[in-house]
């Protein structure tokens, strides 16, 4: 079905007329990225010749993403913000908690008698306020909003850094934190720094066994894993019209580790295809008719250096496989390169396990790729040397895939189909033996391949590549393998060699299912209610943080001087630690519990400076939070890489942090941070870093005087008496001072709100909310936040404020 067709027919109308106004205001022809900007600019937006890298910009974006993990606490944010309902169409999906263990059907009834009360208070939230829900097994999130809410030209933000995944479809489709979610979610403008612009010029045509994986993980090795941080990355040319739409997403998705604002396509017929081929043919004559608007003006990529800011080139007819990683996925080999590689680096390779899947490839192209190879193991007589295993995108996948046998032929090899949800690519799996911890590769065909990411063994190698080249390195069960130059000995002692693999873009019968998984929100969610048991250990009501004590910031205690990659699975582990979420206070026990200690080179091993011991890091803050003492994190380059994961910044904004100083952040961790309250500060002179040391307390100064573009200082007191003063750079705008001086972003709604809500009456509005929405062991302290973030405005006062709201909210 077609969701959301009068807000894509509303957008498509005023489109040609909002970006023949920018075109003037510019004065130059616009890429696709800068339409889709400027047509979704807030209503309160002054239009003007935005600085790329410079100007921060108020958006509005079409709709909200939110997947289970985050959604607990973007929804916990917005129950705070008193609205009755979604200003955007939004959407709930169940994807993160499903633990992969033993197979699709037992894994899934499990998650459901694990997780129910977290299931049932999405379900719940999103009945009430108008959310549409997918149910656990209905899929992976992004896969799903392609199938079914992604458009060209829209714009949308999801609470997954992978959301970007839509830009396949030629949307502007940004990961980010929930209370930015929370914002959109209210009516209220999305801000982002208007973005500079990467083109990547794609000529030639793939062949053989390269695929649209390999154009993504050779661009992860030109751009490494910041290259593309602040800038959209739009792909153009002739070799971009021949990808298939999924296959655009696939290079899309993985967009984000190069860490990239977002990725995205021109409209073309591949898309229309999709569209036609998942039920939206309306969507694509809709977009047919302004297609012109849809893609770039033609000089833009007949003179791509014009209008970007970086020009990458690359041959897709030259173009080979790559494999990427370990522990990073910017580390490219190209597979011909693998074995001297390997070799030369002491990787094992050996390969226990080979995955495909995931939200990165789990299209129906892709599994018929990989089913064409998995056939030639019985026809060549061949024999699956690596465990394998297969993560569908989405119940529309899985089911068309079994109606077309493709099942049956991974069955034959012996694979393990899971649950359509993240499962290993997330860390949500139950692998016999990771805690041995042994040395050890797996090749996958996921986006992410950190340190102890999908089996929670930091010992485990893992590869990225393609679905069907990790399928014939699991045939081989040899890393080195090259299929398109090595051969095989079978079972009866004869040497072959794997065809290449081939596959169907769409499926020829059409897509089918029985049941999607999808719970539409009732049309009045008033009377429904919200279900938070105060004693749950999975779900907990938020409190507001703490304001500015309004002065400098003194005797801070260094918590870890973090070296090297510190991702945000560092700061705020996966796996295990999802189920707790929704509860700030139990997930803040994971708090960089793997993060690399510079002075002991200690995973969790910090020093105390109460008592001199090391303990966790955990520990060790709630010991300064106890003492009333706030701290800092120092950090290394990129900190904060990965997932738009607000737990990240929430965990140590909760437990006492109060500075976060790095030598570069990656954009969505560094939002978050802003979002919370925290204060996000970069060394002026990275070589500073060297100069902190482990029992250093620190001084932070100007904040009386906070304002852009000004550094701070910071004033290191050394143990031996020595007195030293660095320069501490930020890219805090007016709006973001003012969360930080409200204590967070959602503090400073709140206090926005009131300053419009005249006199007080005896009973409050948001109390008799609070009745209807939480269940009677929750009242309680649902009223105690209540009092301490609402003042008591009169019903007629509210209602005036929530008329007025809506006027000063109209979007464009």
């Amino acid at each position: 079905m077609a969701f959301d067709l009068d807000m894509i027919k509303k957008l498509y109308a005023a489109f040609p007329g909002r970006i023949a106004k920018a075109r003037k205001v510019v004065k130059k022809p616009l890429t696709l990225s800068e339409k889709i900007l400027y047509a979704h600019l807030y209503a309160d937006q002054k239009l003007e010749d935005f600085g790329r890298g410079k100007s921060y910009v108020d958006f509005a974006p079409d709709r909200v993403a939110m997947q289970d993990a985050t959604a607990q606490m973007a929804l916990l944010q917005f129950m705070s913000a008193g609205k009755p309902k979604v200003a955007v169409p939004s959407t709930v999906h169940c994807d993160h908690l499903i633990v992969a263990k033993t197979g699709a059907n037992d894994d899934l009834k499990s998650a459901n008698s694990e997780s129910k009360e977290v299931y049932d208070f999405l379900a719940s939230v999103s009945n009430k306020y108008g959310i549409g829900f997918w149910k656990p097994g209905a899929g992976i999130i992004h896969q799903v909003v392609l199938e079914n809410y992604a458009f060209p030209g829209g714009m949308m933000i999801g609470t997954d850094s992978h959301t970007v995944n839509a830009g396949g479809l030629g949307m502007i489709a940004i990961g980010v934190g929930g209370a930015d979610a929370v914002d959109v979610m209210s009516g209220m403008a999305w801000e982002l720094k208007f973005p500079k612009l990467i083109g990547v010029k794609l000529t030639g045509k793939l062949n053989g066994w390269s695929s649209a994986k390999d154009i993504i993980l050779k661009v992860a090795g030109i751009l490494t894993v910041k290259g593309g941080t602040g800038a959209i990355v739009e792909y153009f040319g002739e070799g971009a019209t021949s990808l298939s739409c999924t296959g655009k997403g696939t290079i899309c998705n993985m967009g984000a580790e190069i860490g990239a604002t977002t990725s995205t396509f021109g409209y073309d017929s591949s898309m229309e295809r999709y569209l036609t081929a998942t039920g939206r043919a309306e969507v694509a004559k809709m977009a047919n008719k302004i297609k012109e608007h849809l893609t770039a003006d033609p000089d833009v990529y007949a003179n791509p250096e014009k209008y970007f800011d970086q020009v990458i080139e690359i041959n897709l007819s030259e173009l080979e496989p790559y494999l990427n990683g370990p522990f990073t996925p910017d580390l490219a080999t190209p597979i011909s390169k693998m074995k001297e590689v390997a070799a030369k680096n002491g990787w094992p390779t050996k390969v226990e396990v080979g995955l495909i899947g995931s939200c990165t490839n789990s299209s129906y192209e892709d599994i018929s790729r990989a089913a064409s190879l998995a056939r030639q193991v019985a026809a060549k007589g061949l024999k699956t040397k690596a465990e394998f295993t297969i993560t569908p995108g989405s119940e529309q996948v899985r089911y068309t895939i079994e109606r077309d046998g493709f099942i049956e032929v991974f069955n034959k090899i012996g694979a393990k189909v899971f649950a359509n949800a993240c499962g290993p690519c997330i860390g949500m799996w139950s692998r016999v033996g990771a805690d041995r911890k042994e040395k050890n590769t797996i090749v996958h065909s996921f986006n992410r391949n950190f340190q102890s990411r999908n089996d929670g063994n930091p010992n485990t190698y893992a590869f990225v590549g393609s679905p069907e080249l990790v399928t014939a390195i699991a045939i081989a069960g040899d890393l080195s393998f090259n299929p398109l130059t090595d051969t095989l000995v079978n079972e009866q002692g004869q040497t072959v060699k794997l065809d290449p693999p081939t596959g169907e873009e769409l499926p020829k019968k059409g897509f089918d299912v029985k049941d999607p998984g999808y719970q539409a929100p009732a049309k009045d969610g008033s009377k429904i209610e919200v279900k938070v048991d105060s004693s749950s250990d999975r779900l907990q009501l938020l409190e507001p943080f703490k304001a500015w004590e309004g002065k400098d910031l003194t005797r801070l205690r260094l918590l870890i001087k973090a070296k090297g990659k510190c991702t945000t699975d560092h700061i705020s582990m996966a796996g295990k630690w999802l189920k707790y979420r929704g509860h700030l206070d139990n997930i803040s026990n994971n708090l960089l519990i793997g993060a690399t200690n510079f002075f002991n080179d200690s995973i969790n091993s910090i020093r105390n400076g109460l008592t001199g011991h090391y303990d966790e890091v955990p520990k060790v803050q709630r010991a300064y939070k106890a003492a009333g003492i706030g701290s800092i994190v120092v950090g290394d380059e990129n900190y904060g890489e990965g997932s738009s994961r607000e737990h990240a910044a929430m965990e140590p904004r909760h437990l006492g942090v109060r500075a976060i100083l790095v030598k570069s952040f990656a954009r969505i961790h560094e939002t978050n941070l802003k979002k919370q309250g925290m204060l996000a500060l970069t060394f002026a002179n990275k070589s500073d870093y060297d100069k902190i040391r482990e029992d250093d307390i620190f001084d932070i100064k100007g904040l009386i005087t906070f304002t852009p573009d000004k550094p701070l200082t910071i004033v290191i007191h050394h143990s031996d008496g020595k007195i030293e003063e660095i320069q501490a750079n930020h890219t805090y705008n007016k709006n973001q001072i003012e969360w930080f001086k409200a204590g967070s972003a959602l503090n400073a709604m709140g206090k926005h709100a009131k300053s419009h809500t005249k006199s007080p009456a005896k009973k409050p509005v948001v109390k008799k909310a609070v009745k209807k929405v939480v269940k009677k062991p929750a009242k309680k302290s649902a009223k105690k936040v209540v009092k301490k973030s609402v003042k008591k405005p009169a019903k007629k006062a509210a209602k005036k404020a929530t008329s007025k709201a809506k006027k000063s909210g109209k979007r464009r």
